[in-house]
């Protein structure tokens, strides 16, 4: 009949009883997983565009802070891993929510639960693909790194979405209220000790897990993939020789290769007859692991120099192995000239294994691992 409201109904799944599926409690967690979100949002972006700068950035990436990469994406798989007790705990407090009958009582309601799946699978996707990406594990068919950098924008707006439709409760209940204000909270203890076990959790996978670039904690690595100390060299290892088909690498026949216009053809031996620098690098990769190392090896800009390169050349670094998304990257003019920027032969005092590139890989600051080209075959002055 014209005038009548159609009453809402909460159909309680078993297990949603709990006096905390309300909507301070919502709130509450909501401001804990925001930054974790907002932090891995921008990290994310930050770790995306020095791996895949477009053409004009390309130019000017920085080389300092030496560690700045090892910074961000630290922070970045922290963040991310923080934020999986948080988005479970906050599906957990709402999750009673998707049982309200009618399910859709109006075209903007209709809207509002659209936006609300939108969001739900959007971070449950960028959570969880992130942390198998920590793990090396793609168990889907499509490619990682373009897929999550698309939803992480979705996910972003999704979320300003969400919280411009409950920006009225978010307001309501993001304080506590003021003694004598409002009658007392009869869930208050019981929602003081979901939070506090919530923190609880967070902070242990957190703590439990940055040790792998955060080499204090070291010691407590206990949950994550990678140890920063493990592997030949002191350093982990993500691509081995023999999975990229260069084990079978042999010093005496392998040259170097570095066009421009005098090109030459270098070997082992003449590598290492030229002026030698050492270096104390960060190594930082994707998955979230970085350890300092001592690299020893011939400054490209030293190799520029011999082949008369131009001032703000880019170069080109090609990899011997047979495939792979980075058998191919690009050193921009900051880090072509960076004196700290090396041809590595050695590592930590010993030549480099042939897990770590050998004869010769790349070495230069505040670059992802993925970008320090290993069995370098070819460096191209453009």
């Amino acid at each position: 009949m014209e005038g009548m409201k159609v009453p809402v109904r909460l159909l309680r799944p078993p297990g949603s009883a709990s006096p905390l599926h309300d909507a301070r409690t919502a709130t509450v967690v909501g401001r804990l997983l925001g930054p974790a979100l907002a932090v891995c949002l921008v990290t994310g972006v930050v770790s995306h565009y020095l791996k895949h700068p477009p053409g004009p950035l390309l130019d000017v990436l920085p080389t300092r802070p030496v560690w700045g990469y090892r910074l961000s994406q630290g922070l970045h798989v922290a963040s991310g891993t923080a934020a999986v007790p948080l988005l479970l705990a906050k599906l957990w407090v709402v999750y009673p929510r998707l049982f309200t009958w009618p399910p859709v009582r109006s075209l903007l309601h209709a809207l509002e639960r659209l936006s609300v799946a939108l969001l739900v699978a959007s971070a449950v996707f960028e959570v969880f693909s992130g942390l198998l990406n920590t793990a090396q594990w793609y168990p889907w068919p499509f490619s990682f790194v373009p897929v999550h950098f698309a939803v992480a924008w979705l996910l972003a707006g999704a979320v300003l979405l969400h919280l411009a439709v409950k920006a009225p409760v978010v307001a309501a209940h993001w304080r506590r209220h003021r003694a004598g204000a409002a009658p007392a909270d009869p869930d208050a203890r019981d929602r003081r000790s979901f939070l506090a076990g919530l923190g609880a959790a967070a902070a242990a996978v957190t703590v439990t897990t940055v040790g792998q670039s955060l080499t204090p904690l070291a010691p407590l690595d206990l949950l994550a993939p990678r140890h920063p100390g493990h592997g030949e060299q002191q350093l982990p290892v993500n691509r081995t020789a023999e999975a990229a088909g260069t084990a079978a690498l042999d010093a005496g026949s392998w040259h170097l290769t570095v066009s421009g216009p005098r090109p030459c053809r270098l070997s082992l031996d003449q590598l290492r007859a030229m002026p030698q620098h050492e270096v104390e690098l960060p190594i930082a990769c994707v998955e979230g692991w970085s350890k300092s190392a001592r690299w020893t090896g011939v400054r490209v800009a030293d190799l520029l120099d011999r082949v008369a390169a131009p001032p703000g050349s880019r170069v080109r670094v090609t990899s011997l192995q047979t495939h792979g998304p980075y058998r191919v990257s690009e050193l921009p003019p900051t880090h072509a000239r960076d004196p700290l920027t090396l041809l590595a032969l050695t590592l930590n005092g010993q030549p480099l294994s042939p897990d770590h590139g050998f004869p010769a890989r790349i070495i230069a600051p505040n670059r992802p691992g993925v970008l320090q080209t290993k069995w370098v075959g070819l460096l191209e002055v453009s």
